[in-house]
């Protein structure tokens, strides 16, 4: 993508020693997050078969809750494996070990029907020019929400079909080489970031549509001919119901704030909350840290918090206040669509970072 805009982004000054030791990967601090998050899908889904193989006339008072109970948790854990878990893989600071970011990248994507070259294109890009009208098409604008109603709700307890059918629907025809429907992004976007003249990009998103076509194809096959056909629910949807905690972690992120500004504390939302909630997040309720510092890991976004809050707008605890603070801001919105929040910014003199630092930090090159 050669579009060129030239952004001088504030960032808030940190010791280099101190970002040094920050910016450090573990093995072990990416094992401790990707194991316990595989084995609960794991779990929740062998939860959800057995119940299932329980449910009769006799038994449905105490197996279907119990099935719908373990679908339930499969589903919002699910949820995380794509757009949560492949973003901090895609940005490859999890891991010292480069083999296994890779290795778990193509696990997270192929169970969540998500592709990680389209998003790395985009995302690394949305690092670069966060929230610019007319440069990032990551995020839709304007920076509002359609949450107020009960199919809202219902499809986020639930699940949302036009977004299964959507993302599936993309995934089939990237298999057959074509890339103008839209997926997780908009088509039109897709092409902007994968161009036609990144032949090497496309390559890798159709061969590894394929990959992810086929193979469930393949698997949805083995269980219907060996009498299993409810595993296609777990294993091949499992990521595409329940989508509820994944709604309200990550919805906060820039809904209601400014665009066009060269401030990432003016444009993207921090908030912070209890261990849960940040295990399946991936610490990414540290937003606003982490676009000022792509390179950071996940793991280590509390401890950047802490060197910089100083610097940083206040920030509300838990998701109850924070959705709290997001409905007065929407509401807001609906009265007055011009309206933004601009929170409250300390004295302090930063340092600057030109997009392409940016840039490139995001993309780890």
């Amino acid at each position: 993508m050669n579009e060129q805009i030239k952004i001088n982004w504030y960032r808030c000054k940190v010791d280099k020693a101190v970002m040094s030791e920050l910016m450090r990967k573990s093995d072990a601090r990416a094992f401790a997050q990707v194991i316990p998050q595989i084995g609960l899908f794991a779990v929740t889904g062998t939860l959800a078969y057995l119940a299932f193989r329980q449910l009769n006339a006799e038994t449905w008072p105490w197996a279907l809750p119990l099935l719908l109970l373990a679908l339930f948790l499969h589903g919002t854990n699910g949820t995380f494996f794509g757009g949560i878990a492949c973003h901090e893989l895609c940005h490859k600071t999890p891991f010292a070990t480069q083999f296994w970011n890779t290795f778990f990248l193509k696990i997270y994507a192929f169970v969540g029907w998500f592709d990680p070259t389209g998003y790395r294109a985009s995302h690394i890009r949305h690092h670069q020019v966060t929230v610019h009208k007319d440069h990032d098409g990551e995020i839709e604008q304007p920076l509002g929400l359609d949450w107020h109603g009960f199919k809202f709700v219902l499809t986020a307890l639930t699940v949302n079909l036009p977004w299964v059918w959507k993302n599936i629907r993309f995934m089939f025809a990237a298999a057959a080489g074509d890339l103008t429907k839209d997926g997780f992004f908009k088509s039109k976007w897709l092409q902007r970031v994968v161009p036609e003249t990144d032949l090497k990009g496309r390559r890798e998103i159709i061969s590894w549509a394929r990959i992810v076509v086929f193979g469930h194809l393949a698997l949805a096959a083995l269980f219907i001919l060996t009498g299993h056909w409810f595993l296609i629910v777990i294993v091949n949807l499992g990521t595409f119901y329940c989508s509820w905690l994944g709604i309200l972690t990550g919805a906060p992120q820039h809904v209601g704030l400014s665009s066009d500004v060269n401030d990432f504390r003016l444009n993207t939302r921090t908030y912070t909350c209890s261990w849960l909630p940040a295990f399946f997040y991936w610490n990414m309720q540290y937003h606003v840290e982490h676009h000022m510092f792509p390179a950071v890991p996940f793991y280590n976004l509390g401890r950047l918090r802490a060197a910089i809050a100083h610097d940083l707008p206040p920030v509300t605890h838990g998701l109850w206040a924070t959705w709290r603070d997001l409905q007065s801001i929407l509401q807001r919105q609906r009265q007055d669509p011009t309206y933004v929040h601009v929170p409250p910014l300390p004295k302090n003199d930063g340092e600057r970072a030109t997009d392409e630092t940016l840039l490139s930090e995001a993309a780890q090159s």
